[in-house]
């Protein structure tokens, strides 16, 4: 039986799960709200996927949330109901969802506790989709996903210590748990390609939790140029965006160790350290 995967949003990392999903004997096709731009795989329109969703197997959704909910269950339910083959449906959603921790471990079955009402819409998507699953019987993986980095302009602290405009905020005891962009393709691939049944939460975060300026400074390293100076939380929230406050409002630190197990799977980049050095060889 052919395996039919659609990739409902084909941005920057639904890209690169395309790619490794093609790349395992999938049978591929993305979605965009612009279907006329170059893809590495069949592209059609977001509003002509449900005959793509109704013949596919796998579903796999990268699009984020409108103000009245997901696009594509908005768009696309009656195709997902009626998809005879459908048995796996996957959702990335965000670590956000978990809410400030001061600084305390969260696991795949910590509660969520989200903060921010953007955290809290995403965890109402969340439930959508479980009971979309539940209903058609379709096993579904809820990706909870740190902070997305990788290669391509403005992608990582490289590109910002290129340009001049990276910063080594300092604030004691905040960490920001994050993912390589090809990493994030590598476990969803995988767990399409298991069978299970019901709901799993699965997190895509790297092996190391790490400070901003941690990571400005080994950007700065891989360059051989000097890096840029510290500057206190306190001073440089001053200039942030009410958006950049708010990542900051917020520390946790999220564990890995059960999705690594479940997936059977170890990153190609298990810390900032590995993603940056390949982002700047490649």
């Amino acid at each position: 039986m052919t395996l039919r995967m659609v990739v409902a949003g084909l941005g920057y990392s639904g890209a690169a799960i395309a790619v490794e999903a093609a790349a395992k004997g999938f049978a591929v096709t993305g979605t965009a709200r612009d279907p006329s731009r170059a893809a590495a795989v069949p592209l059609v329109g977001f509003a002509e996927a449900g005959e793509a969703i109704r013949a596919a197997t796998h579903l796999i959704v990268t699009a984020g949330p409108e103000e009245a909910g997901c696009p594509v269950l908005l768009a696309h339910a009656a195709a997902i109901a009626g998809a005879p083959g459908l048995r796996w449906i996957g959702y990335l959603s965000t670590t956000g969802v978990y809410g400030d921790r001061g600084g305390a471990e969260v696991d795949e079955a910590t509660p969520p506790a989200p903060g921010q009402p953007r955290s809290a819409h995403r965890l109402r998507v969340e439930e959508a989709w479980r009971a979309v699953a539940a209903a058609r019987g379709a096993a579904l993986d809820l990706f909870r996903v740190g902070g997305i980095y990788g290669p391509g302009p403005g992608r990582s602290a490289l590109e910002d210590v290129r340009r001049g405009t990276a910063r080594r905020v300092v604030k004691p005891g905040h960490s920001f748990s994050r993912i390589h962009r090809d990493d994030i393709a590598l476990a969803v691939v995988a767990a399409a390609r298991q069978d299970h049944a019901g709901t799993r939460v699965l997190h895509l975060v790297d092996d190391e939790p790490a400070p901003n300026a941690d990571v400005v400074a080994e950007a700065a390293r891989l360059l051989g140029v000097a890096p840029p100076p510290e500057i206190p939380f306190e001073q440089a929230s001053v200039a942030m965006s009410p958006m950049g406050r708010s990542f900051w409002a917020e520390n946790r630190r999220v564990a890995n160790a059960a999705t690594k197990a479940a997936l059977g799977i170890a990153w190609r980049y298990p810390t900032y350290r590995e993603g940056l050095a390949q982002i700047l060889k490649g």
